[in-house]
Order: C-alpha cells, then structure tokens, then sequence
C-alpha cells in the first residue's frame, strides 16, 4: 500500500488513514471544485518514522513525569519543546524519503508547495484544530520538502495541540498525523469564509488579505472583515484593518511587505467576488451537511479551494477552549507592538503612578485620609496586576518564538541551548544580587566594620550610605504579602551571612556572548539574517521583562504594605504576622475610631494519627536547569525563611518570585512545585548555573527543612536521601 495518495485515491470513509482535511479536499475535488493539485502522506508514513526513531518512549517519558491532567501549560510546553527537539533530529525513514522523492520529481519538482497538517480526527463536527498545528507555504525542492513534512509531524506535540486533545479526551497513545502537500496557488487576493457567524448564526463572515492565506491563518496580517445575512449575502457591515498588508512567496521564503498604494486604497474584494465566496460557502456546506469554515484564494480570476472543515462551536461556548490555544503562539507582528506597549508605555507608566504614590506624606494623613489612602493604593495595586496578566504575561511568548525558530534552525542535541543565548541579559533581580554581594564584599574585607554591625552598632559613613542607596532602590522588595526589607535589621543580617559564607555564585559570564550570538547569526544570509537578529532581541527582552515586570509590580504592593503598617501602628497592631490585623479591619478601624478590632486567630494545626508514614524517597519534576547538588533543604513558604536561608542549601518553595530570589547565590540548588521554562525559577537558575526541577507534586508536603536533597537537574529528579523530620509527609514518590 503507497505511503503517498493522490486526492482520486482518496475515498470517504479513508479518514484515519489521510486525516480529515484530506478527506474533505478529495470529496470536493470528486464533485468538481476548483482545488490545487495535492497527494496525501498517509498516517502509515508517520508511524514508521515514530518506530524507527524510538520516539513513541520519548512521548511516554514527557509526558508521564507527573499526571497529564495536572500538568500546567508550562509544564506541557517543556514536555512539547523536548519531545519536537527530537522528532526535528529524527531520520525520516528511508521508505519514505525514497517514495516522497520519487513523486515529487515525477509530479511538481520545480514547483512551490504548501505543506499541511491533516491529522484523523482533527476537522471534525466534534473538534476543530484549525490552527493548531502547523503548515508550511512556499516550499521548495526535495530537503526543504521532508523538512516541512518532519515539521508537521512535530506539530502534533506542540502545546497548544497538546492541550487542546486534553480538553477532548483524545488518547495521545492513538494521535497521529497525515500530511497534505498541495501545489502553492498563488493567490492575488486569499481569505476564509465562515458559513455561519461565530456569534449570530444569521449572519455569515468572510475575512481577506492580499497575497497569501498563510498571514491571515496565523495572526500576521489583519484582515478585511465582512459580515453578511446568511440566507440572502447581503453586506450586513465591513470592518477594513488599521493597515493593508500581504505575505508573498520570494524564492523559498515567505514575506511580509507593504501593499502597494493603489490596492491599500482598496479592500481587497469586489462586491461581485463576495457573492463568489459566499456561494462557495454554501456549495462546501450542501456537500458536506453542515456550516464549514472554508480557506479560499483567487488566482488569475479562478476561486481555488484550499480546504473545508466544519465549524465545531461557536465563540460564546464557555467550553470551547480553542481560541486560547491558538493564542499561545504569538507572531512576531503581534511582539513587536506588545514590546513598544509594554517598555515605552506601561512600565514608565506604572513607575510614574508608584513615584506619584511615594510622594504622598503618610503620616501626615489623618485617620480616615489614611483608610482612603490604603484604598486608592491597593485598588492602583490591582489594576496593574490586571495589566500584568493581560499585557505582560503574553509578552513572555518572545521566549518561545525564538526557542522555537532556534531549535528549527540549529537542530541542537540540547533543546534549551537557546537559553544559553539569552543569559547574560541584564534583569534588576540580578542587579539587586549584585549590590547585595558588594555589600557582603565590603564587610568580608573590613572584619572591623562586622563586628561592629555583629555587635548592634552603626556601620561607618560610607557603608551607611551604601545601605541606604540599597534601600531606595530596592527597599520595596515584597514577599509572600510582607515587605523583605523594611526593617533594616534583617537587610544586614542577610549581608552578614553572606560575608561569613564562602563567595557566593555569580551570574553566568557574558563572555563569548558576543561571538556566540555572531556564530548564531552567521548561519543566516540574505532576508533570513535580519528576522534571526529580531527573533533574538524579542527573545532577549521577553527574558529580561519575564522577571523585571514583577519587580516592578512589586513596587506598588510594597506601597500598599506600607500603608497598611502605618494603620497598624496606629491602631496598636502587634508584630507577629499570624496575629496582624488584616488590610480590611485596618481600614474598618480608621474610618471608626470606636471600633474593636481584633487579630484573626491562626488556623489551629491539623492533627496527625499515629501510625505508619511513608517517606518520600524520589521526586519526579521537570528538567529545568542542568547540574547535580547535593545539600540539606531550606523550605521557604515566608519572609523569615528567606532570611534563615544558610549557604549552600537547596531552595525548596511551591513558586520562586523574582522577589525573593535574592538569596539564590547563596543556593546550591533550586526545587519548585510549579513548573516549566519560563517561570522565575528557571529562569534564575540557569542566570546562576544551578541545577534545578521544577513541577514536583506536593512538594513543600513531602520536603521538609533539613532534609537532604539530591537535585539532579538533567533528568529532573530529586531524591531525598535522609533526614525527614516531620510525620505528616504521607505521600511515597519513587516512581
């Protein structure tokens, strides 16, 4: 049976073999509509490169670290980026190379081709994964060819896919993945048609860019839209984009360039060419019983047909998840207007409001000025935690995109490779550790000037200054909903224990960063050199932002805390965190003088039956920094852990904050709960080299302080050794 189908081959009921899509282009090949030539690569093709590559194990091991339907999205973009690494460095089976090869010398050799997933099961009337794996348009010659078919494949690990198959139910150990390879028909004007209206199912929709389909489909370029009455086609409403542009096929390459003056003028379909795709619609919805969504593109006058798939559920299903997995790649358009919004619009904007707050004389407020201050301060706090997750979390995609284009481009035997093209950028946390590490520096050197601070008294003029330089630009630290710094007491207690430690770990050297972002770009010439520079500086500032954000965030909710201390000094509040009067009863309490408030007592503890307990003896997490350390752990769940924190122990915490990571030099090791690439964590131990996992189940559960750890980094393993001390650690992790 041939690994390689044309659509006359192709019959209804053929779905696991070719997929959906190829299934839909061949019925509407048989009933004459216009459609490009294509051949279907059968899902027999893509089993055979699973099994000779032993990538079914790899599959398992990814995504078998912890329960499926617990792993986070980052944890399952980890899982995605490890798992496509290899099918990207896989050998296509030769049976497959030499009959792609021979019908491809035979059919389109010198051709332009679009290469498109067709995955059984994936344009559905149950599911749709329109847009969720990938494609490839303007390809050319045999390698490129094979390339853009072992793209598609991997395609069906992406995370997006990954989590879209969760929300279905589908059985990942039956995902396979057929692929279309059509000739490129290239399309003056190119656009999708809905047949029904995602909102109003009266009413259709049909959306077009100049040039190709492809910067419509993945968020590139804006459209025209159209709405229309679905019964009858009359234009309802046209919504023209801020700006026309179009992707066009240059050689191999694919492009984004301006549209010429004389068609921006214009939108780019004629009343007479709506009525065109709108009877289309309707041709694709009689044959196939139902509404479709439908690509289209008009070349030399001809309507061509790309594909149909039905549409599946319409935008105001709660449970309709698709559109926030499409969401989770971003284009490098839709980054480089996030970036301009993101450090010339919000960050000044969000430092001006916090100077603006600063100014403001607590103690000169009277009592219901201040419950009115602490208000206004937490209601801006809030506001930019909206911000945060709506403007800056997305940013963090620039990550991604350029892990992606890395690890397409280099194919290295380490997925993370790319990360080590990112260290070195300047962040303020690694800034912060700096200045905390000269301060430690200063007292290592002046044993004097130690043991008089040791000893509770004042430091001399010049390191007094230090501290108070320190203090106004970072005093703001917060913590688990508690200032780090403001009492000056334990700012000199963590730089003494530094200086009485050994050095402590330095960010990794920049040096050679140079030269090696030089040999990255070298592999580039011509129009790919310039989009391989701009995917490395999106990348650059979506890793230094990814931190820098919060600590910028956290400005504010210091200015709240601070609020909220003055109140509670007014009022007589005591010191223990777990008796301290709580912002509301804070406010309460100001605006009526008369009021009793009392502390909220501290949850009584949980009591432990006597018995058999199980120790935890190894812990399965994510990879995500290279190394092994060996030490005793410091759980730290509060501010006063981190200033308990010794040197050369093992973070161990439920989520790293930018906040508190200045104690991370002194660590050997870092083990968090959360997982995944991108989070601080991560992020901070590859900054420094130390090993470190993260994604570990219940694991300020199952570690205690004192418990001695071995992390190893390169599997994403921990295992403790000795020393559990408590009995409430219950659960037995050693799978």
């Amino acid at each position: 049976m041939p690994l390689l189908v044309s659509l006359d081959q192709i019959g209804d009921d053929d779905g696991a073999r070719v997929g959906g899509k190829a299934v839909a282009l061949a019925a509407l090949c048989r009933t004459g509509h216009p459609v490009p030539h294509s051949l279907c690569l059968t899902t027999e093709a893509y089993e055979l490169f699973v099994e000779q590559a032993a990538l079914r194990a790899v599959i398992h091991q990814e995504l078998g670290r912890k329960s499926f339907d617990d792993m986070r999205w980052e944890e399952i973009w980890d899982a995605s980026l490890r798992i496509r690494n290899r099918f990207l460095r896989a050998p296509v089976p030769d049976e497959v190379r030499s009959e792609v090869e021979t019908r491809h010398e035979a059919w389109l050799p010198e051709a332009a081709l679009a290469v498109r997933s067709s995955a059984p099961g994936e344009d559905s009337e149950k599911a749709s994964f329109a847009g969720l794996h990938d494609s490839s348009v303007g390809v050319r010659g045999i390698e490129a060819l094979l390339e853009a078919i072992r793209g598609v494949w991997a395609s069906l690990w992406s995370d997006r896919a990954l989590l879209y198959r969760r929300e279905l139910g589908i059985d990942i150990d039956r995902s396979s993945m057929a692929v279309v390879i059509q000739e490129l028909v290239d399309g003056s004007v190119s656009g999708i048609v809905f047949g029904v209206h995602p909102v109003d199912p009266q009413l259709a929709v049909i959306e077009s860019v100049y040039g190709l389909n492809q910067g419509l489909v993945d968020g590139t370029i804006e459209p025209d839209r159209w709405t229309l009455e679905r019964t009858t086609g009359r234009v309802t409403e046209h919504t023209p984009p801020a700006e026309r542009r179009r992707l066009v096929a240059r050689g191999s390459q694919t492009l984004v360039e301006e549209v010429p003056p004389e068609l921006a003028a214009c939108a780019p379909l004629s009343e007479k060419d709506l009525g065109r795709v709108f009877e289309a619609a309707h041709a694709c919805e009689a044959l196939f019983g139902t509404a479709q969504d439908v690509e289209w593109t008009l070349a030399d006058e001809r309507l061509v047909l790309l594909q149909s798939r039905p549409i599946t559920t319409s935008s105001t299903d709660p449970d309709d998840k698709r559109a926030w997995y499409v969401s989770l790649t971003r284009s490098l358009d839709s980054l480089r207007g996030l970036r301009e919004r993101v450090e010339r619009e919000l960050l000044p904007a969000m430092d001006r409001e916090a100077d603006e707050i600063e100014r403001r004389d607590l103690a000169a407020l009277a009592a219901a000025e201040l419950a009115d201050e602490i208000e206004r301060r937490r209601a801006a706090h809030d506001r930019w935690v909206d911000v945060y997750w709506r403007e800056f979390i997305p940013l963090a995609h620039g990550i991604r995109l350029f892990a992606q284009f890395y690890n397409e481009s280099v194919r290295p035997e380490d997925p993370y490779e790319f990360m080590e093209l990112l260290a070195a950028t300047p962040m303020l946390s690694v800034r912060r550790n700096r200045e905390l590490a000269r301060l430690a520096a200063t007292l290592r050197e002046d044993p004097g000037l130690s043991g008089r601070l040791v000893a509770g008294e004042s430091g001399d003029a010049d390191f007094e200054r230090e501290i108070e330089s320190f203090e106004r630009e970072f005093g703001d630290t917060v913590y688990a909903d508690q200032q780090c710094f403001g009492d000056r007491s334990r700012l000199l207690q963590l730089v003494l224990a530094m200086a009485d430690a050994p050095q402590t770990a330095e960010p990794v050297s920049a040096v050679n960063i140079e030269a090696r972002t030089e040999e990255f770009l070298e592999r580039f010439d011509g129009e790919r050199q310039p989009l391989a520079r701009e995917l490395l500086e999106i990348g650059r500032v979506s890793y230094r932002l990814r931190d820098d954000d919060n600590i910028h965030l956290a400005r504010l909710e210091g200015l709240v805390l601070a609020a909220v201390e003055e109140g509670r000094r007014r009022l007589g509040g005591v010191d223990d965190a777990a008796l301290r009067v709580e912002l509301e009863d804070v406010v309460r309490a100001l605006r009526h003088p008369n009021l009793v408030v009392e502390p909220r007592p501290e949850r009584a503890p949980i009591e432990v039956e006597e018995g058999f307990r199980a120790r935890p003896r190894q812990l399965v997490g994510q990879p995500a920094g290279p190394g092994v350390a060996t030490a005793a752990a410091r759980v730290v769940e509060d501010v006063a852990d981190l200033f308990e924190f010794q040197h050369g122990e093992v973070l161990v915490c439920d989520a790293v904050d930018p906040n508190m990571t200045f104690v991370v030099p002194m660590a050997s090791a870092i083990v968090e709960r959360r997982g995944g690439m991108l989070i601080h964590g991560a992020i901070i131990a590859r900054e420094y080299g130390l090993p470190c996992v993260t994604g570990v189940p219940d694991l300020t559960a199952l570690v205690g302080t004192g418990d001695r750890l071995t992390v190893d980094g390169y599997l994403g393993i921990v295992t403790v050794s000795r020393g559990c001390q408590t009995e409430d650690r219950v659960r037995l992790a050693n799978n």
